[in-house]
């Protein structure tokens, strides 16, 4: 029994849904699909010097050597699984894939591994939404410089056998949203505010330069989940970009932009900006704030809060 310590980045990444997938396309189909994406995502380790430690069901346990490795192989597992053959079945289904992935000291007993890092990036893969690649400190401390733009601190987490929170951060390897993230943090602070609060249902969510985009789509991974069938897996997306908002469809239906005062305009893989206040429709041509389809959106404005001077604080 040969056993050895070293520092590895450690990955997880689970096939998301992949119960539901046999219930929409039978056993068959599911099995083939799976079996794919399994296929494919191993090839992207090992192109990324990484090993397979195991595969449990629709799940794949890798080892890397670098934090690099691990990330560019997420990022890449990602984006490949967007082009496999039969994504788009029925419409129902994404073969999309949670990752976890932390950077620690391990021991590599015969060809397993073992350690804290693999059971904190156990519980980070637990923590993935849809199409999401999840982290930890270490890990984005032992990135190269120009990636710290792609990490963003989401949550702090208690992991079982550890006296304190860890800080979780999410890998952003979406093209728009890495675009939007460069844009909004190479923006200069105007003493006016801006920020675009939505409307769906009884939940409220908001756009600004802190979050500078929302998605809305029908799967759970989207800010704004709209659960009907006319809805695009991935509908739409609202950015806020130098002051300003604009809508992004990327539906097959299109949206329906209704400002207030003004007639009902249908974009369809397209943008526009957004005016003060006004609804949008994801579904029906005639848009009223009743309909289960329906986000309403109003524009605030407000003036940022100066530095209190020492002036001011003897005054």
């Amino acid at each position: 029994m040969t056993e050895t310590t070293t520092t590895l980045a450690i990955m997880f990444a689970d096939i998301a849904q992949s119960t539901k997938l046999y219930d929409k396309i039978g056993n068959t189909a599911a099995h083939a699909l799976i079996s794919s994406c399994i296929a494919i995502m191993s090839e992207v380790c090992i192109a990324h010097n990484g090993i397979i430690v195991k595969t449990i069901g629709d799940e794949i346990m890798c080892s890397f050597p670098t934090a690099k490795d691990a990330v560019d192989a997420a990022m890449r597992m990602q984006a490949a699984l967007d082009k496999i053959p039969g994504a788009d079945l029925a419409d129902y289904y994404s073969p999309d894939i949670y990752v976890g992935i932390d950077y620690g000291p391990v021991i590599q007993e015969n060809a397993d591994v073992f350690g804290d890092a693999v059971n904190v990036a156990a519980r980070m893969v637990k923590i993935a939404k849809r199409r999401q690649i999840v982290t930890t400190c270490p890990l984005v401390d032992a990135l190269p410089k120009d990636y710290s733009e792609y990490c963003r601190c989401i949550d702090n987490v208690l992991v079982k056998g550890k006296s304190e929170e860890l800080a979780v951060y999410e890998i952003i390897w979406e093209k728009e949203k890495i675009t939007v993230a460069l844009k909004s943090s190479g923006e200069g602070r105007s003493p006016i505010k801006h920020r675009l609060k939505l409307q769906f249902g009884e939940k409220q969510f908001e756009v600004s330069d802190s979050r500078p985009a929302i998605s809305i789509g029908r799967l759970d991974h989207n800010d704004i989940v709209v659960d009907d069938n006319r809805v695009s897996r991935f509908h739409a997306r609202i950015e806020y970009r130098k002051d300003k908002y604009f809508i992004i469809d990327q539906s097959t239906n299109g949206t329906y932009v209704t400002e207030d005062g003004s007639e009902t305009v249908l974009i369809q893989r397209d943008e526009l900006q957004l005016g003060n206040s006004g609804l949008l429709d994801l579904c029906s041509e005639k848009p009223s704030r009743s309909s289960l389809t329906a986000i309403t959106y109003t524009t605030s404005y407000f003036k940022a809060l100066e530095p209190e001077t020492a002036t001011d604080a003897a005054d």
